[in-house]
C-alpha cells in the first residue's frame, strides 16, 4: 500500500469517524467525542490507550464515548481538527498556535506529554556543519517545528534562511522516500523518521537537534476549549487515561513499550532510544510544572515572533501579538481581546492530587 493510500484512508478514516461521533454530538445519549493523533514517540500513548481498552474504561467512568484515531499526516490532523472534524488532537505547542488558534478556533493544552529533547532534527548526508548549509537546498514540513528548529539552529551560527538555496515543503508521511532521493542533502525532522534515517544510512550527519532548546517544542494533547468547558468530564476522562498509561511506561512495562514500538514502526530498543530523547512527563506534578513554568511565555512569545516573520500567525495579522495566550495563573501575552489559545493546568492537577 503506497503512503499516498494509506493518507487518503486515513482522511476518510476521519471523515467517516465524524459522521458518526461530531463534536459533542450523542451516541445513544451518551456524549461522544473523537482525538486525533499521528505517530511521535511521545503521543504512542494516545493509540495504545485506544487498542488496550483503557481509552473505553475512563470514558465509561465518566458517563462518555472518545475515540482516538490515528492519522497518518501529522498537519492534516491539525487541519482536520481545525476544521470541526475532532474535539481534540495531539499537536506541538507552536503548530496549535499557527494553525487552529491563529484560525480563530479557541484551543485549550489538556496535556503537556513532554518536550522534545532530540527526538527533532537536522541531518546532512554528508560530512559538515550547519555552516555548510549555505546555499543548500533543505526538504522539511514547511512552517512546522521542522522550521523553527531551523531556524533556531542557523542563528546559533549567524546564518538566515535566506542564505540557503531554498526550502522545500515536504510531508513527513514522504520524508523518508525524500532523503533517498539523490538531489536531497538535507532534512529536517523527528522521530521515528530521524531513526530510521539514521539506522538505514551511515554518513547520516546530525547537525542540530532540540536538546540545544530544550522546553521549547512541547508535545501536547490539544482540545477544543468550548467543548472542554461544556463537558469538562471529556477532560477528564482523557487525561485520567494518559496517566494510567504512562505511569506504566514509567514503571518500565515491556509489554506496553513493545506495542508502542511496534506500532510507530520500529523495535522495543528503537523506541527506547526515541524515548531517551524524549523529556517524558510521567509526573503530572512536572507537567503541571511546566505549564507555570516563568519561562513558558517567554518561549511562547518567541515562537509568535517566528510565525509572524513567516507570515502564518493568522490572516491580516498586525504583530507577532496578534494572538493571545493564556496561561495557567491567568496572565496573558499577546492580545487579550483576541485569546484563542490556553494552557490549562487544573486536569493535570487533579491527576496529581489524585482527584480523577
Amino acid at each position: 500500500m503506497t503512503l499516498t493510500t494509506l493518507k487518503r484512508l486515513a482522511t476518510a478514516t476521519a471523515l467517516a469517524s465524524t459522521t458518526v461521533a461530531a463534536p459533542a454530538a450523542f451516541a445513544q445519549d451518551k456524549p461522544s467525542f473523537t482525538i486525533g493523533w499521528s505517530i511521535y514517540v511521545g503521543w504512542m500513548p494516545w493509540g495504545y490507550m485506544e487498542d488496550s481498552g483503557i481509552l473505553d474504561k475512563w470514558a465509561d467512568k465518566y458517563g462518555i464515548d472518545i475515540e482516538a484515531v490515528q492519522i497518518n499526516d501529522y498537519v492534516e490532523s491539525i487541519n482536520q481538527y481545525t476544521a470541526g472534524a475532532f474535539d481534540g488532537v495531539s499537536a506541538t505547542n507552536m503548530d496549535t498556535l499557527s494553525i487552529p488558534s491563529a484560525g480563530g478556533v479557541d484551543t485549550t493544552a489538556l496535556v503537556i506529554g513532554d518536550y522534545s529533547n532530540g527526538n527533532d532534527a537536522i541531518i546532512f548526508n554528508q560530512p559538515g556543519t550547519l555552516e555548510d548549509l549555505v546555499d543548500k537546498p533543505v526538504n522539511l514540513v514547511e512552517l512546522s517545528v521542522s522550521h523553527y528548529l531551523l531556524a533556531r539552529a542557523l542563528d546559533s551560527v549567524g546564518l538566515k534562511e535566506s542564505q540557503l538555496a531554498t526550502v522545500i515543503n515536504t510531508s513527513d508521511a514522504d520524508m523518508i522516500a525524500a532523503y533517498s532521493a539523490p538531489e536531497v542533502e538535507v532534512v529536517v525532522t523527528w522521530n521515528p523518521i530521524v531513526q530510521e534515517i539514521v539506522d538505514t544510512d551511515p554518513n547520516a550527519n546530525i547537525l542540530y537537534d532540540s536538546s540545544k532548546i530544550p522546553g521549547e517544542i512541547l508535545d501536547l494533547l490539544v482540545v477544543n476549549t468550548e467543548t472542554l468547558a461544556e463537558y469538562p468530564e471529556f477532560g477528564k476522562a482523557l487525561v485520567g487515561a494518559w496517566y494510567e498509561v504512562t505511569s506504566l511506561m514509567a514503571a518500565g512495562d515491556e509489554d506496553v513499550l513493545t506495542a508502542m514500538a511496534v506500532a510507530s514502526g520500529t523495535d522495543l530498543a528503537g523506541y527506547k532510544a526515541q524515548l531517551a530523547a524524549t523529556n517524558m512527563f510521567y509526573d503530572p506534578a512536572a507537567a503541571v510544572a511546566q505549564a507555570t513554568s516563568p519561562e513558558l511565555p517567554t518561549t511562547m512569545s518567541y515562537i509568535a515572533n517566528f510565525l509572524f516573520d513567516k507570515g502564518i500567525l493568522g490572516e491580516g495579522a498586525p504583530d507577532a501579538d496578534f494572538v493571545g495566550i493564556e496561561y495557567p495563573d491567568g496572565t496573558i501575552t499577546g492580545d487579550p481581546n483576541n485569546v484563542q489559545f490556553r494552557f490549562n493546568s487544573e486536569f493535570m492537577q487533579m491527576a496529581a492530587d489524585g482527584a480523577l
